[in-house]
């Protein structure tokens, strides 16, 4: 019998100290958003716990919605900030 681990989140915040909007555009995929974000496709996760869905393609299936975006490191005034390319 396969199983996933389930992991326990943390309420959402939308705190704007905390995240940013991104506006989804037309192709946009959730592992375009974690090396735009924070320069590794596999972070996308992190855009993913920072908005009600419960797929990776739900975040960007809507062109033109408005997701959060969280900043580097999950905290405030974190170091680099969305859209800085790490490397």
């Amino acid at each position: 019998m396969k199983y996933a681990k389930r992991r326990l989140l943390p309420p959402l915040s939308h705190d704007a100290d905390e995240t940013v909007p991104h506006t989804v555009s037309a192709g946009e995929r959730a592992d375009q958003l974690g090396q735009r974000y924070f320069g590794d496709s596999g972070q996308w996760w992190r855009v993913a716990d920072a908005n009600p869905v419960l797929a990776p393609d739900e975040l960007t299936d809507e062109p033109g919605e408005q997701i959060a975006v969280p900043l580097p490191g999950g905290f405030s005034g974190g170091m680099g900030g969305p859209g800085v390319r790490n490397g």
